[in-house]
Order: structure tokens, then sequence, then C-alpha cells
């Protein structure tokens, strides 16, 4: 018998991909340190320990199966709308509507959740999620038809977007699907029941299971299928998409949709997992935040996961380290802020950590102002 040889070099090409995907990984690694590093020095200035302050934020957020349960719960929303924003940037598109795609598809999910008597749970829970999935897709799309029809960029039709759900969740939340318990007086729908329910699994939520679910089924649809492979072509070069008989137009609609779609997908898992009903203001940000997690991830959906679940543990273990270190609760805010900017500002970070770009790696944000 022969024996394999072990120590076969390694070829060109993986050696090629090896180093890009490190070249890849050194922008959001040197912005997460830098971001800290900087976030030290604000908490020293303050008179607190650095050491300390942070010691007790990754206590609050990995210290017991509680903190992690707790990690894991802030996480989800997180991973749906970082993939929401990803997904986008795939096709060249600026989601900045997934808080407003969010917010209708948590109270979509409610609307369900509660108005649907006698459904076994696992008819009822479907049916619930696929609602808020399908409020989003449909919010969204509205945010491509408009750029592709009339050229609006979705920059600024999402902004406005995001204000009109905002304020017409509110009126929904607070007029035709008012809880009418008596004494109410809170804006917010009737709690769920218990047949769409997310419940937990060892004190560890479900919902974080199907946020991995998600992202491994966007990353398969990105690389594996022709609908990703059209996608992934647009947004590279709209123009050479068209001439190369991509139906441009209907792709960046429906890119833009299955980004709501996502987006929607993780305001629905909130209400069902967490907050049991649709409550305004229990939700604020969330989409937002998955503008942060995309550039950290640089817009890789399994990178999503890492970058979220960093952004979970620091709100999960805010308040930790706010009661063990004396430190405000916005010191948390500060550090993301300095973490996005770092991320932005990419060409900063390669000259302090001395690092070129590798061939090819580019982050497209927008196909162009006012382009169809």
């Amino acid at each position: 018998m022969h024996s394999q040889d072990i120590s076969a070099p390694v070829s060109p090409r993986n050696l090629t991909g090896l180093i890009g995907q490190l070249h890849t990984l050194s922008v959001p690694v040197a912005a997460v340190l830098l971001g800290a590093l900087i976030g030290a020095i604000i908490l020293a200035a303050h008179g607190a320990n650095p050491f300390k302050a942070y010691a007790a934020l990754l206590q609050g957020a990995f210290g017991t199966i509680i903190a992690v349960g707790r990690t894991f719960e802030k996480t989800t929303p997180l991973i749906f709308s970082g993939l929401a924003v990803a997904f986008a940037f795939k096709a060249g598109l600026f989601n900045i509507g997934a808080q407003g795609q969010l917010l209708f598809g948590a109270l979509a999910a409610a609307i369900v959740g509660y108005g649907l008597n006698g459904l076994p749970m696992i008819i009822h829970l479907p049916l619930a999620l696929f609602a808020g999935a399908a409020a989003g897709a449909l919010y969204a799309a509205i945010q491509g038809a408009l750029r592709v029809y009339t050229g609006a960029h979705e920059v600024i039709t999402g902004i406005m977007l995001n204000y009109v759900a905002i304020n017409l969740t509110d009126y929904l939340a607070g007029g035709p699907f008012k809880d009418p318990t008596p004494g109410n007086i809170i804006a917010r729908t009737p709690l769920i029941l218990d047949s769409s329910k997310i419940t937990d699994i060892g004190g560890l939520p479900t919902g974080f299971i199907v946020a991995l679910m998600a992202a491994a089924a966007v990353w398969w649809l990105v690389k594996q299928t022709t609908a990703g492979f059209e996608i992934r072509t647009v947004g590279l070069n709209v123009h050479a998409a068209g001439y190369a008989g991509i139906k441009v137009s209907q792709t960046m609609i429906l890119a833009m949709a299955l980004s709501g779609l996502l987006a929607g997908l993780g305001g629905a898992v909130e209400t069902l997992g967490v907050v049991h009903r649709y409550q305004p203001g229990f939700n604020v940000g969330l989409g937002f935040d998955g503008i942060t997690i995309a550039l950290l991830a640089r817009t890789h959906p399994l990178g999503v996961i890492p970058a979220a679940l960093l952004v979970g543990a620091m709100k999960a273990g805010s308040n930790q380290m706010q009661f063990s270190a004396g430190v405000a609760i916005g010191i948390i805010d500060v550090v993301l802020a300095l973490i996005l900017f770092f991320v932005a500002a990419e060409l900063v970070v390669r000259w302090l950590i001395r690092s070129k770009p590798a061939a090819g790696e580019k982050i497209t944000f927008s196909a162009g102002w006012g382009k169809k």
C-alpha cells in the first residue's frame, strides 16, 4: 500500500484564496480591536477600569446559561436584520428601510399570533412566521419598484418608508389591533396564543437556531443558485448584467423583496419568541443595527453570525458592565459607533494595519444614484 503524502505543497489557487480570506477578515477584526481600544481610553478618561469593565461585559454576556440565553436572544433579530442589509448589498442596493420592514413583520406576526384560535402549533407558528416574512417582503418590494420604475434611490425611499412604518404600526397597535383588555391604555396588541409562541430549549432561544438556518439558506441562495448568480451580477455591474440577458429590473425588485423578507422574519421571531405581542418601542433600532452588522461581516451571509453575536453580546452584557464597573450603558453605543466608523473608513484602517486590499475585494453599496 502507498501511504498518502500529507506533505504535498499547497496549490497556488488555494493559497491565493486563503490570503484573500485573511485580507477580507483583517479590516473587521482591526475595526473591532480599534473600537475596543478607543472605548478603553474613554473608560479610563472617565475614571473607570477598562479591564474590569470589559470583564464584566463578558461575564454578563457569557458567564452563565441565563446570560448566554440572553445573548442569543439579543443576537437573533440582529442576524436577520444583518442578513437583510447584506443580501441587498449583493444586488448593489442599500436597504436602509430594514427597520420599517422589521416593524411590519413584527406586527403581522402578532396579528396572526393572537387572531387565529384553535390551530395546532405545527400550523399556527409557521403561519405567523410566514405572515411576518410576507409583510416585510411586500413593504420592501415598494422600495424596489420605486427604484426600478421611477429612479428614486432606495436610500431616500427607505428613510421615508421607515417613518411611514413607524407611524402606521403605532396607529394600528393603538387602534384597530389594540389590546382590548379593560384598563389598558397602552398602544399594543393582545398577547399571542401559546400555539404561536417560539419556545426555548434548555433556556436557549429556539429563534436563534432559526436565524442560523436562515443564514445558511441565504449563503446557499447567493452562492449556489442561478438567482443568486444573477443578483450578484447585477450588483457588480448593472449594464453588463443587462447585456448578458439578465432581467435587471425584476432581479432588483426580487432582491429587495427577499431582503425585506429577512427583515420581516426577524421582526416575527422577535414577536413570537421574546415580546409575545407587538408593542411600539420594543423593536427600535434593530433594523438600523443590521447596517453595522452587514458591514462588519463584509456582506458575507455566514459572516453575519459572528458579527451579530458580537453586537448581541455587547448589548446583553452592558447592564452587568454598568452595575459592576459603574460605567454608563451608553458606552456600548459609543464602541459600536467606533467599530462602524473604522469599518466604513477602510482606507484608514488599512493604513494603520499596513494591509492592502486583496484583488477584487470590494463592497458595492449601491449601483448608483438614480440609475436603473
